[in-house]
């Protein structure tokens, strides 16, 4: 087995954390090996007696030789192959393996993430609409987590003016979470990209949102948080962009607007306000 299959294999296996998955990455690079016995994989992971038996469990039934068939007919590049995105490996735990649907190479193109509030208000459509078009003319990649509100409406705006997107799921390819009344998740798919690290037929579950997080502060130069509460997602967003030495900007807003509260936090906390598109253009270029 080479190592880019074993790094596969090793995504398959319940129970490990990404951080124990890149810590047996960064072992197997360490000594110049392409696989482990379990023993050894049991050791440098520190799992737990009924997570071991889980995977002892597992690794005994044709089910991981199945799955190991099926996750290959998906398209998926690895932290060793030369396309992977060069921004992802310099984040904390980067995935080893990133499974995606359309055009890969859009994760090096300059690209900015605007993520916000679920429930955005017409003040938070009306700012997608006024910085994604400056963008998309600037030849900027826009990043975005698929979810209601902010996040749907710069993958809709993106396509509207025939920008590329770059959808994060946090689920696998083969699910659209969350569900809606046209296929929009295809649709980027076809005209620009969607990646999950998450094998194709997982379904959504809470902790993999925050995880997607620091792939979408991973994949940008720039991190703009539209719309916020004061505890949001897109919040969690911004404080990973700051600590993978990203830009993060924010859009101010109205002191008793609380979708505004957070992105004015962010201000207050040294976060650089977006009075106008061309500012979040200059930004792009200085970091990329």
């Amino acid at each position: 087995m080479t190592l880019r299959d074993f790094l596969l294999w090793l995504c398959l296996l319940p129970g490990l954390s990404i951080k124990q998955r890149y810590t047996v990455y960064e072992y197997l690079i360490n000594i110049r090996c392409t696989t482990l016995t379990l023993t050894e994989l049991f050791l440098i992971t520190n799992l737990s007696y009924a997570k071991q038996q889980c995977i002892r469990t597992y690794v005994n039934t044709s089910e991981i030789e199945a799955a190991f068939q099926k996750a290959q007919k998906y398209q998926f590049v690895t932290i060793l192959d030369e396309a992977y995105p060069s921004l992802l490996k310099e984040i904390t735990y980067p995935p080893l393996c990133l499974f995606y649907v359309g055009t890969l190479s859009l994760c090096q193109q300059m690209c900015v993430a605007l993520v916000g509030a679920r429930k955005n208000d017409t003040y938070g459509r009306w700012l997608v609409e006024k910085l994604v078009p400056p963008l998309i003319q600037a030849k900027i990649v826009t990043v975005s987590g698929l979810a209601y509100g902010i996040d749907e409406l710069v993958h809709r705006e993106t396509l509207k003016n025939s920008g590329a997107t770059i959808g994060v799921i946090g689920t696998g390819l083969a699910v659209a979470y969350p569900r809606r009344y046209d296929a929009l998740q295809q649709q980027i798919g076809q005209q620009g990209l969607i990646i999950s690290e998450y094998l194709p037929w997982v379904g959504p579950r809470k902790h993999h949102f925050p995880e997607r997080n620091r792939l979408i502060a991973g994949l940008c130069q720039v991190c703009v948080v539209i719309q916020a509460q004061v505890k949001s997602g897109s919040l969690i967003t911004a404080n990973i962009a700051l600590d993978e030495n990203r830009t993060v900007m924010a859009v101010p807003g109205a002191c008793d607007n609380r979708l505004s509260q957070g992105t004015n936090a962010l201000i207050l906390a040294g976060a650089e306000p977006v009075l106008n598109p061309q500012q979040i253009i200059a930004s792009c270029q200085i970091m990329s």
